[in-house]
């Protein structure tokens, strides 16, 4: 069970002590995380999977009731908790721990959850099928690599809809994840397998657990920027696989 009486600086120490650039090791320590992973981020302000939630909602007119969403690196289930609140009824989610699998379970909302460690593995998902496919946090340097994005875009059904959302956060291997990212969202586009929806940028997308408050006088509470990504599948993407 979750630990209720959890605080900030907890939330903080769980953060950095992910630092295995291993992917073994970081399924290990998100399924130890798991019974706190929700409560040491919402400790830190985290908004990923409202901030995906909410663009999706914004941009999406068809029928919630029987849209098929694809929930990648699902986690415990918030994204699916927060669709279902809007009149999302079926999801399939996939993840790399099976302790996070597991609370995703308990949320009663999957008709499938699927374990995958994503770019080791392929993503576990028929190619066409999905209404909306969706990726909250994990696209960022020794996570979800960037050749996952087209495996995404694949399980979405032409016309579907495919949102991403990452954190902007700082150094080396991010920026240039982030530059890696954004050239094959680019080039995805030019081959005409999918268009830009829209992209929003925000300043508040979490606290930084790396820089606490008290401990290093810094004045006002620091936060890491964020982006959503939103593009609709092409219709005739069958047809230009097939040419």
């Amino acid at each position: 069970m979750s630990d209720s009486s959890r605080t900030a600086e907890e939330a903080r120490v769980a953060f950095q002590s992910c630092k295995s650039s291993d992917p073994r090791d970081r399924v290990q320590f998100y399924d130890s995380w798991a019974q706190n992973y929700e409560k040491d981020h919402n400790l830190m302000s985290y908004r990923s999977p409202h901030l995906a939630v909410n663009f999706l909602s914004e941009n999406f007119s068809g029928s919630r009731e029987e849209a098929q969403v694809l929930d990648v690196a699902c986690g415990t289930g918030w994204v699916a908790k927060l669709m279902a609140e809007l009149g999302f009824r079926h999801f399939v989610g996939v993840d790399g721990s099976k302790g996070m699998l597991e609370l995703a379970a308990e949320t009663g909302l999957y008709q499938d959850l699927r374990l995958a460690l994503l770019g080791t593995q392929p993503l576990p998902a028929q190619t066409g099928v999905f209404d909306v496919v969706v990726i909250a946090g994990a696209l960022d340097a020794g996570f979800v690599p960037v050749s996952v994005v087209r495996e995404m875009c694949h399980a979405a059904k032409p016309g579907g809809f495919v949102c991403m959302v990452r954190g902007d956060h700082t150094g080396a291997p991010a920026d240039k994840y982030k530059k890696d990212l954004e050239r094959e969202l680019q080039l995805m586009e030019e081959e005409g397998l999918w268009s830009l929806v829209g992209i929003k940028r925000v300043d508040r997308y979490m606290e930084d657990p790396h820089v606490n408050p008290e401990r290093d006088d810094v004045q006002d509470k620091p936060y890491i920027s964020g982006t959503v990504y939103l593009y609709q599948k092409s219709i005739d993407t069958a047809v230009k696989s097939r040419d």
